[in-house]
């Protein structure tokens, strides 16, 4: 797979990031489920869970599926929340920036994307959306917890055979100020690092 030249260089540039110790733990848990599953040759779903599902989570699918398609990993992405809101604009615009290539011929409230991250490869849908929507197709996930509120508010998500916090800071609170694109791009590439880190690990079959 050849990622798009800009995204290539963000990728290259994630994988120099350093990860913050205290990450580790956590990260070495969802390594664990995926190597698992793989080893099992299972299917290999992941749901990035927000309460919105519309920062985030959507940043953490996206980069999550690239990740997967990048080291060649047979993983299905998903991402939802407990209420429908939109993908955030602003997240729309800082994924452009990572390099991606959007589309949407939506012009409803909650449009939905398609995000490309190469020529060859399908498009990850991007949308708001509850976690059990039908288009996260999978029977058996692990449930990634990317904030506190959906982590300490949604106890019991059918279907998860792994549920794991790995929590990120939201940009939100930085909208409509000067450091709105640099806390947005900067929360991206964080969750880029992590989730590249984390498929870079896994031993294929």
């Amino acid at each position: 797979m050849k990622l798009f030249t800009d995204l290539a260089s963000t990728v290259n540039h994630t994988m120099e990031l350093p990860i913050r110790e205290e990450r580790m733990p956590l990260l070495k848990e969802l390594i664990n489920y995926i190597q698992e599953k793989i080893e099992r040759k299972e299917t290999l779903a992941l749901n990035f869970i927000c309460t919105h599902n519309s920062r985030r989570s959507q940043f953490s699918q996206i980069w999550g599926q690239t990740a997967a398609d990048y080291f060649e990993i047979p993983a299905h992405c998903y991402s939802g929340g407990v209420e429908v809101t939109a993908f955030n604009e602003r997240a729309v615009a800082s994924i452009k920036r990572m390099g991606f290539k959007v589309t949407s011929s939506d012009s409803s409230n909650n449009p939905k994307y398609q995000v490309f991250h190469s020529e060859d490869g399908a498009p990850i849908l991007a949308f708001s959306k509850v976690f059990d929507d039908q288009v996260n197709q999978a029977e058996k996930f692990a449930a990634v917890m990317t904030c506190d509120h959906a982590d300490e508010n949604c106890p019991f998500i059918p279907g998860t055979e792994r549920r794991i916090p790995l929590r990120f800071e939201d940009p939100k609170e930085f909208d409509d100020t000067e450091q709105e694109a640099e806390k947005y791009d900067e929360r991206s590439l964080q969750i880029a690092s992590e989730l590249f880190y984390v498929f870079s690990k896994i031993r294929k079959k």
